[in-house]
């Protein structure tokens, strides 16, 4: 009877805290935050993935240490507990709820209504409303460049691409590494996968290893936590491959040729500090390789594998995209084949 009351009473605690929540005035929640701006973050997979939940974490201690803000994270949220999360933080008084990633971007939009003095901010998303922004990478940028250094590395003329679940910000990456690779020959045969998942590892290792048998000599993935697995199996076939998000060649330091790395932590703290200079809008804002957001690295040990020819192909092409002579197309649906 005593923990049916205590569940009773915690539900009404609840309900008490979200209809409160959404009538306080910024001013009173700045006041009882002590000037302090409560910034929470939601991320789909482990915040030491050694890619894209991690650079996000990074992001959340960087606006904690530079800009005096007071932090909470969640890791592993799946599509179905995207919304209540976004409510626990707002009806807990966030400022800022950040969502990492494009699916949560209509969790946003429905959780903003009932919130409208918290902010949230979706990363590669396509969302936007008065309380609501979305600030975007142009990974398509570096996917290009991958795919470009895929081509010129491979032998066989066969290169893979592995992708966790369909949603925009995927697919432009996916579409700019082939567009890149048949820059380079334009009858390469581009081979890819989906394994619906960010960080089940052995699916991205299953899809890998199909296309290795496939003749497929250098892999590219943008698939989280899970293209891990994939950069393994690409090692121990003794073939190439390149990393997404994070400098990966740590990893795989055998196959790894390059990494696309994404910014996260300054893209975070920018958007943080819009809010905090009064700049914040509700807008989608596209950040990339001019604005330092995102960039391509190489694997320093493997430099020397790379074709002097290919080394500078690539150097010309960054430099056209980054002065803007060169613009990579942004294509966000699914082709035929994937």
């Amino acid at each position: 009877m005593k923990k049916l009351l205590a569940i009773l009473l915690c539900g009404v605690l609840t309900a008490s805290m979200l209809v409160g929540c959404g009538s306080k005035s910024d001013k009173e929640k700045e006041k009882m935050n002590d000037g302090k701006l409560k910034v929470a973050l939601c991320v789909t997979g482990a915040v030491n993935d050694m890619g894209w939940c991690q650079s996000a974490y990074e992001g959340l201690k960087l606006v904690e240490k530079d800009l005096d803000c007071e932090v909470a994270y969640t890791e592993n949220i799946q599509a179905a507990d995207m919304v209540s999360a976004f409510k626990e933080y707002a009806a807990n008084d966030y400022d800022v709820v950040i969502g990492h990633g494009f699916q949560f971007g209509d969790p946003a939009l429905e959780v903003s209504e009932l919130y409208p003095d918290t902010k949230f901010i979706c990363i590669e998303a396509n969302a936007s409303a008065e309380n609501v922004a979305s600030y975007v990478m142009k990974c398509e940028e570096t996917g290009y460049l991958q795919g470009m250094l895929a081509a010129g590395m491979s032998k066989a003329g066969k290169v893979g691409f592995i992708g966790p679940v369909q949603g925009a910000s995927l697919v432009k990456i996916m579409n700019g590494y082939e567009d890149g690779a048949k820059e380079v020959n334009p009858s390469i045969d581009y081979q890819t996968a989906w394994t619906g998942s960010f960080t089940d590892t052995a699916l991205a290792k299953e899809a890998a290893q199909a296309m290795i048998d496939n003749g497929v000599d250098v892999i590219g993935h943008c698939a989280n936590e899970a293209g891990t697995g994939a950069l393994n199996v690409a090692q121990d076939a003794g073939l190439y491959a390149t990393g997404d998000s994070y400098d990966q060649s740590s990893l795989a330091e055998k196959a790894v040729l390059s990494s696309a790395v994404y910014h996260v932590p300054e893209l975070i703290k920018t958007a943080v500090s819009d809010i905090k200079e009064g700049k914040f809008k509700g807008e989608v804002k596209e950040l990339g390789m001019a604005e330092g957001i995102v960039e391509f690295v190489y694997n320093e040990k493997l430099m020397g594998k790379i074709p002097q020819n290919v080394k500078e192909m690539l150097d010309k092409k960054q430099n056209a995209i980054k002065d803007g002579s060169f613009k990579v197309p942004c294509d966000t649906k699914e082709r035929k084949g994937k």
